[in-house]
């Protein structure tokens, strides 16, 4: 069964620190770009970060540059989204996705495997 479970997310206070993982069974996530989005209640998804396949190149979004990192463990088959900062807009439901070919992180189409999300809370 190809999948992509998603960790590491709970409750913590601004300014606080988070590591999410992204751990894929079935397949091997190196061939694939792996993409971060996160969900807030009453918005729609939206991209947070990005890294691909082949040269390790990533993306951010704006909203989390100089916060968030993004990397990958080939040998674990996982990928983490260290999240450093943490500010309450930041509340999500975080989901990771894998795709073979994604020319844009942002496009959710382009991604074949998609995770059942982590809920991540920023409060006092």
């Amino acid at each position: 069964q190809l999948q992509l479970v998603e960790s590491g997310g709970g409750l913590v206070q601004p300014g606080g620190s988070l590591r999410l993982s992204c751990a894929a069974s079935g397949f091997t996530l190196d061939y694939y770009a792996v993409g971060w989005f996160r969900q807030a209640p009453g918005k729609e998804r939206e991209g947070v970060s990005g890294i691909s396949s082949s040269d390790g190149s990533t993306y951010y979004a704006d909203s989390v540059k100089g916060r968030f990192t993004i990397s990958r463990d080939n040998v674990k088959n996982t990928v983490y989204l260290q999240m450093n900062s943490l500010k309450p807009e930041d509340t999500a439901v975080y989901y990771c996705a894998a795709g073979e070919y994604v020319p844009d992180y942002d496009a959710e189409y382009q991604y074949d495997y998609w995770g059942q999300g982590t809920q991540v809370t920023v409060s006092s």
